[in-house]
């Protein structure tokens, strides 16, 4: 009998190490108990990083998350005692981000479809661009409409806020781009005119690398990107090389320029001189859209969901601009440590490609959906993409290696777009079929219908801060 009791105590003991998802080991192996749940893991982690604060966390064995206890997690069949156990955790954001679940406000104003909308980076404004030609800006607080911003000749294709939340551009279908104040309405300077087609993308340079916000990348269909100089008001540099339509442009924290186009490529640039520098090839069809693991961050800059409000406004004077430039680096450096962006394609070929920026060939090809793939975005904690697609589902894939993970099913027409919490908790999608979902990355299920609009949602986002959402499409209103 003794012999199986001692048995018994032994195998109740494992040793263990932990690891983070980078594969740095976090100290030497330690003795657990195999009956150690997941929030004891959690208290053993935040001593170890001798945490001020305590920090939530994910722990997984084998690529299974560990949702109760070690031992319900693992194999204790297959498990040799003389092993090492690996446990990878991935910590979680402090600030939760309650799911939206209610319509606050329903805010007519646009005489045509609502075909683009953005939140500032500090979450004090909305802006939505419409079919009826302009550009109009909302007051959060009171939910109504702030400003209506005319000049555009065409639809307002799409809209940016420059990283320090002072200025937005808005693109419109006859090639015109126009810079304006959210604190007016008014206009400022004038407007950009150069491209000879419509414009689909719009980004500005990042705040670490210019706190001025001077400079911004336009897409156009007529095959070529353009970086303008928004203070003189002129192109400074025309990009060209794509043969077909420029669908997305990103500007990336190292100073380079990605465009994804309909010529079926993905090519990156030097943004200072415009000098190509790769070409990245692979889809068969055109390029919808791209996105880069640094897009989060560089979107809020110096703007952290958890800051002070007040910190938002400070930024006029050198110190302040310095001080909150310096914060929008940490911020780009502990999501790109190397300054090597990772970026994601997708495509009408029905898949999505995972590519390094050091490297030519792509990381890996991510197939399964049925249809065009419209709309890719990387979770603000860079572990997860979201790509959304015609063929009524939103699939999850493993930022690090493109690994699919879920599919999440629940509309009955085409979804148009996705959009993340600022806690990579929960993602938003909007569809051809009027509705707008709410989906739990835990749970890979649905957590929140949101119904209410009449037609087609074209545009959604979610605010940086995580307070709501925006949403907006062909039946003319914007939704809170």
């Amino acid at each position: 009998m003794m012999e199986e009791d001692e048995i018994n105590s032994v195998t109740r003991t494992v040793q263990a190490r932990f690891v983070s998802d980078a594969g740095e080991e976090a100290g030497p192996p330690v003795t657990l108990p195999i009956e150690l749940e997941k929030d004891q893991l959690e208290q053993i982690c935040n001593a170890l990083f001798k945490n001020e604060e305590h920090t939530p966390y994910l722990f997984f064995v084998e690529e299974k998350e560990i949702k109760e206890s070690i031992e319900k997690t693992i194999d204790l069949k297959k498990l040799n005692i003389e092993d090492v156990l690996d446990i990878v955790y991935q910590p979680q954001a402090v600030f939760r981000v309650r799911p939206v679940t209610r319509c606050t406000s329903t805010m007519p104003g646009h005489a045509e479809a609502v075909i683009s909308l953005a939140f500032s980076p500090n979450s004090m404004h909305l802006a939505s661009g419409s079919g009826d030609k302009t550009l109009r800006l909302w007051d959060l607080n009171t939910e109504t409409p702030h400003y209506t911003c005319t000049g555009h000749r065409q639809w307002v294709m799409c809209v940016a806020w420059s990283p320090d939340s002072l200025k937005i551009a808005s693109a419109c279908k006859a090639g015109e781009i126009r810079i304006w104040s959210p604190d007016t309405g008014k206009q400022l300077g004038r407007p950009l005119v150069g491209h000879k087609k419509w414009i689909s993308s719009l980004s500005w340079e990042p705040y670490h690398r210019n706190a001025e916000c001077r400079f911004l990348a336009s897409a156009g269909n007529d095959n070529d990107a353009r970086i303008w100089d928004v203070v003189l008001g002129q192109c400074v540099k025309v990009i060209a090389g794509h043969t077909a339509a420029v669908t997305a442009v990103r500007w990336g924290g190292a100073g380079l320029l990605y465009t994804s186009s309909r010529d079926r490529t993905i090519k990156m640039w030097r943004a200072e001189d415009g000098v190509l520098c790769k070409t990245f090839t692979g889809h068969a069809h055109w390029v919808n859209n791209l996105a880069l693991n640094t897009d989060y961050v560089l979107r809020t800059g110096p703007f952290h969901p958890v800051m002070d409000k007040s910190q938002m406004y400070g930024g006029t004077d050198a110190a302040d601009k310095a001080a909150l430039q310096r914060m929008a680096l940490e911020r780009y450096e502990k999501v790109c440590p190397d300054g090597v962006e990772s970026l994601v394609s997708c495509s009408d070929d029905f898949t999505l490609y995972l590519w390094k920026a050091n490297q030519k060939n792509f990381i890996t090809r991510m197939t399964g959906h049925q249809n065009v793939v419209n709309d890719v975005k990387y979770s603000p904690d860079v572990k997860l993409i979201a790509s959304a697609s015609f063929d009524k589902s939103i699939r999850l894939w493993s930022a690090a290696d493109g690994r699919f993970i879920c599919a999440l099913r629940g509309h009955v027409q085409a979804v148009y777009t996705v959009a993340w919490s600022a806690d990579s908790r929960l993602v938003l999608s909007g569809s051809k079929d009027s509705t707008l979902k709410v989906w739990s990355v835990k749970e890979r299920k649905l957590a929140q219908e949101l119904p209410g609009h009449a037609d087609e949602v074209y545009g959604v986002d979610w605010a940086p801060d995580g307070s709501r959402v925006a949403s907006g499409g062909k039946d003319k209103v914007l939704k809170l």
